[in-house]
């Protein structure tokens, strides 16, 4: 008998031994204590996941993607010794194919398919394919996609057939040590399954974007992963698997899903066919520190002390106040910033929420109301391109939404995000930099922005805002 089935028999017989002395009310004698009863049945001596497989498997896919990226010219393309040892076509631009493959969840059965935005983002002409557990393949096409959140929509492209999507499930319901399954496709072998626990509940420490949020787990999660399936013992989505912990680049047991929740709000976004928004909160939300939980007599260093507020926004009419911390969404605990902002956004815009502040050590209820953030003007975001350092950056004035998003104040210009191999990539420059000035010239708005980028200056003078530091750039014209 190996060990896994010495686990099994074990386990019944403690429950068989504990039936049987709660009926009998007494103690047993040694004798008794000694006896090994068999399992009427076999199925009372099976422990196995597979019925919840059997439901959740089918459901889970793997996703194909192809890139074609158009390679630039060789600097050496034109030089006639060169062209004579390699050819007339040395140098000359090329198509080079891209490979990646990661996990999916199909969760309607018109086949909506939710899987991470890393996995189908790619560079150039992008072919998405999509095969099934029962090794029938499909085309696949994006319908929405966010980076912040890394959640991404596809839409298998086959008429009016039908396919086994999995439900979701509140993810708000899990605890910490509930059993829970990862199905997926590591490392290209094929569709497999491990087994584990919930780990921790919204965990906003590791994210690389302020938006995201995470269920943690022990189920083995590797590369190839990513997208695939959380469930728990009822077969139904919990969550998206994502990325790891890990310093080899195998799992080490820890483990990042988003949570299903998060998921919901983004799939009503994809069948309306309206962008996700957040509601506006109109603060700057800062995590507590030791430091300010002792100034402020806080008797635990948790929550999201609250920082500039808007004048107009909804904090301010709610009646929120600087110095104010936010230790509860509704009946949810809020650890920083993150949780703050993750609990807005899968309520939604509309209805209100009951915040619980703790107010110069007392506790204070505000209810909030979620609004949508005031919608830009046409000429608040841009793509900026040309000679200049800031080729390649998509651009924004600072909007009262964006503020909230990224945790800055309300006048400026930030950089949105910065193609790949452009100068402004080149640069180092990042999502959520604020450009403070351009040749000396401080910007406030975009429209300076676009006048200073005119100029042909000998030596480009730069300085951005990034965390709360002041970075100089020096680039040669």
């Amino acid at each position: 008998m190996n060990m896994l089935q010495i686990k099994k028999t074990a386990m019944w017989v403690g429950v068989a031994a504990l039936a049987v002395g709660a009926l009998s009310m007494s103690h047993p004698t040694d004798g008794e204590a000694q006896q090994r009863i068999p399992p009427p049945t076999r199925e009372a001596a099976q422990y196995s996941f597979a019925p919840i497989v059997r439901t959740a498997a089918p459901a889970v896919v793997n996703v194909y993607v192809r890139s074609r990226v158009k390679m630039g010219n060789s600097p050496f393309a034109d030089d006639p010794f060169f062209r004579r040892f390699f050819g007339e076509q040395f140098g000359q631009p090329s198509d080079r194919i891209q490979s990646s493959l990661g996990s999916g969840v199909i969760v309607s059965p018109d086949g909506v398919i939710v899987t991470n935005t890393h996995v189908v983002k790619g560079r150039g002409e992008t072919e998405i394919r999509v095969a099934l557990s029962d090794k029938r393949e499909f085309d696949a096409k994006v319908i929405t996609q966010d980076e912040k959140t890394d959640i991404a929509i596809l839409k298998i492209e086959n008429g009016n057939e039908r396919f086994p999507a999995i439900e979701l499930e509140n993810s708000d319901t899990l605890e910490v040590g509930d059993l829970v399954l990862a199905i997926g496709n590591p490392f290209g072998v094929g569709q497999t399954v491990t087994s584990g626990i919930i780990s921790a509940q919204t965990r906003t420490e590791i994210g690389h974007s302020d938006a995201q949020v995470f269920i943690q787990t022990d189920a083995a999660i590797n590369p190839g992963n990513s997208g695939g399936a959380l469930v728990d013992m009822a077969g139904k989505l919990v969550g998206i698997n994502t990325m790891i912990f890990s310093q080899s680049g195998g799992s080490h047991g820890i483990g990042f899903a988003i949570p299903s929740n998060l998921i919901r709000v983004y799939l009503e976004g994809a069948a309306s066919g309206k962008k996700v928004e957040r509601p506006w909160l109109g603060a700057k939300l800062e995590s507590v520190t030791r430091e300010i939980a002792e100034g402020l007599n806080l008797d635990r260093v948790t929550g999201a002390m609250v920082g500039r507020i808007s004048d107009n926004g909804p904090a301010a009419k709610a009646g929120l106040l600087a110095g104010d911390v936010i230790v509860k969404v509704d009946a949810f605990e809020v650890t920083d910033p993150r949780s703050v902002y993750y609990r807005l956004t899968t309520k939604g815009v509309g209805g209100t929420v009951a915040l619980s502040v703790m107010r110069k050590g007392k506790p204070v209820t505000i209810d909030l109301p979620l609004t949508a953030p005031p919608a830009g003007g046409k000429n608040d975001v841009r793509n900026l391109a040309g000679q200049h350092p800031f080729d390649g950056a998509r651009v924004s004035n600072i909007l009262p939404g964006l503020a909230d998003e990224l945790g800055l104040d309300d006048e400026g210009v930030v950089i949105l995000s910065v193609r790949p191999g452009s100068i402004a990539a080149r640069l180092g420059f990042q999502r959520g930099d604020v450009v403070m000035s351009v040749g000396g010239q401080t910007i406030t708005a975009l429209a300076e922005l676009d006048d200073a980028i005119k100029q042909h200056p000998r030596v480009w003078a730069v300085e951005v805002k990034r965390g709360g530091q002041v970075l100089q750039l020096r680039v040669p014209g």
